[in-house]
């Protein structure tokens, strides 16, 4: 193949997929972010999904932030993110935005490639419109357009770009056919040539709402069986032992994908009249676990005759999932909102995230692991919640930071210390 490529977005999505497509076909990985360029240029990932190797094994690809330089390319893969506003309504600005940019551009016999998770019909009803109007071309005549849903999973080693199976669709069948193919190229897990392009924008967004209510039904269980005094941990290891038993765990549901994809879907059905009660209710459920965990862990203090006003309580963890930098959408802060309004001082530990990106996402600080160690020099916690559970909090010593008559609240099983609270 002869034509370039140009990738929109050099984010935990666009950038592996940049660099799989650089090792075959000249392709330009472009973003307005500066800064992120420049470390790309450098062979530096600050989310640690790309290695040196991988930046050189990519012998066809560039990184620019300059517009001009990618009105060279033949095909554009936007991968923007399309997250919710405070309102919990799909914010799609980014993914317009980029079609105006790339509409800019369009010559004839173009094709744009979204991977960005949306809605159904957003592709076809909100995207082409604009890619319309910027380039002044006909639509399945003069350019044409493809989804194919992104499936990266941050922090995972093994199921990465290549080895995933990957959906694809096109608006024509000729230039899905052509899509297909080319992903075909560079991914070793195969692809799913899906009959259009919204059946592959829906695919995409019930894959998450379907594990989202999966675990709004556990954590559901969890507000259930803390109620009867029962270790949700215990039932559910008991219930694993049927053949056929989902295993999920309760928690907090945060991060780009979970948290997000199923108002995407809601928002779409309501907007053809039709409002969800399943999706909805899981989303009630999961939403309120912030404010369950910080209850549940004020009357533990209470139990252990500790008082609740002026206590010090330390959370390990603010990214959204195990041994992962990504902070999206992290539920922590919800928690240490909501204990602080019981009148505790809360600190937040988390080797992990970026402390920059922290506080100007959350406005707070939190702490690496040699300072929870200095603070509990000081003052002892009075409870500790682990909320994610990084590999790096294994060999914490927990005696050394927690007071005797101190609560350790264990969301997920993972500590194994033997005065720990477990949800």
């Amino acid at each position: 193949m002869n034509k370039t490529i140009a990738i929109i977005g050099l984010g935990y999505v666009g950038l592996p997929l940049a660099i799989e497509f650089g090792k075959l076909y000249k392709t330009i990985g472009f973003d307005i972010d500066t800064k992120r360029i420049e470390e790309l240029q450098n062979h530096q990932d600050k989310n640690d999904q790309s290695t040196q190797t991988d930046f050189l094994n990519a012998k066809y690809l560039s990184f620019s932030h300059n517009l001009h330089e990618i009105a060279q390319a033949h095909i554009y893969i936007i991968t923007v993110p399309t997250p919710i506003d405070s309102y919990k309504t799909p914010d799609i600005s980014a993914l317009l935005e980029a079609s105006r940019m790339v509409g800019s551009l369009l010559k004839k016999e173009d094709i744009v490639i979204y991977e960005s998770t949306t809605y159904p019909t957003c592709t076809e009803n909100d995207c082409v419109p604009i890619l319309e109007e910027t380039s002044h071309l006909f639509y399945n005549q003069d350019f044409f357009v493809g989804y194919s849903p992104e499936r990266i999973n941050p922090g995972d080693k093994k199921n990465t770009l290549t080895t995933i199976k990957k959906i694809t669709s096109g608006s024509t069948q000729k230039v899905a056919k052509e899509i297909d193919s080319l992903y075909a190229s560079i991914i070793d897990g195969g692809t799913y040539l899906a009959p259009s392009i919204k059946v592959a924008e829906a695919a995409k967004a019930i894959e998450n709402a379907q594990r989202d209510l999966n675990i709004a039904f556990i954590n559901e269980l969890a507000i259930i069986f803390d109620k009867l005094d029962m270790d949700t941990y215990e039932v559910l290891e008991a219930a694993k032992t049927k053949w056929n038993f989902l295993a999920f765990s309760p928690g907090l549901v945060g991060g780009h994908c979970i948290g997000v994809d199923p108002y995407y879907l809601t928002h779409i059905a309501a907007r053809m009249g039709y409002h969800p009660k399943i999706i909805s209710a899981g989303r009630l459920i999961n939403d309120a676990m912030p404010s369950f965990i910080a209850q549940k862990m004020i009357k533990l203090l209470a139990k252990n005759n500790l008082q609740t006003l002026g206590s010090k309580i330390l959370i390990l963890g603010i990214t959204f999932k195990e041994n992962c930098k990504d902070i999206r959408n992290s539920k922590v802060p919800y928690v240490k909102k909501e204990l602080e309004e019981f009148g505790c001082h809360v600190e937040i530990c988390d080797p992990l995230a970026d402390k920059i990106q922290v506080n100007q996402t959350y406005g707070f600080d939190i702490l690496d692991i040699s300072q929870i160690y200095y603070h509990a020099n000081i003052k002892k916690y009075d409870g500790i919640i682990l909320s994610v559970a990084h590999d790096l909090f294994k060999n914490l010593k927990i005696p050394l930071l927690i007071q005797k008559n101190g609560v350790v609240y264990d969301l997920k099983a993972f500590l194994k210390f033997k005065a720990s609270t477990r949800l």
